[in-house]
């Protein structure tokens, strides 16, 4: 389980990418799970299961969760 820290610009980080294997986590700062890539699937989808995209974009999931709560 590797994890990745998502930093802004600036050197702040927004949240973190845990890979699994078959899927990475995003979870926004403090640890809120804002969504999921699954690589058998190549989707990214959202908390709630909705998809997002097509590709891994867990990134941006988390950089607008950190936008939202600023």
């Amino acid at each position: 389980m590797a994890r990745e820290l998502v930093k802004d610009f600036y050197g702040h980080i927004m949240g973190s990418l845990e890979d699994q294997g078959d899927r990475i986590i995003a979870r926004a700062f403090p640890e809120t799970i804002v969504g999921y890539y699954y690589k058998s699937e190549n989707r990214t989808r959202d908390f709630y299961g909705r998809i997002v995209s097509e590709g891994d974009t867990t990134a941006a999931l988390i950089a607008k969760a950190d936008a939202e709560n600023r």
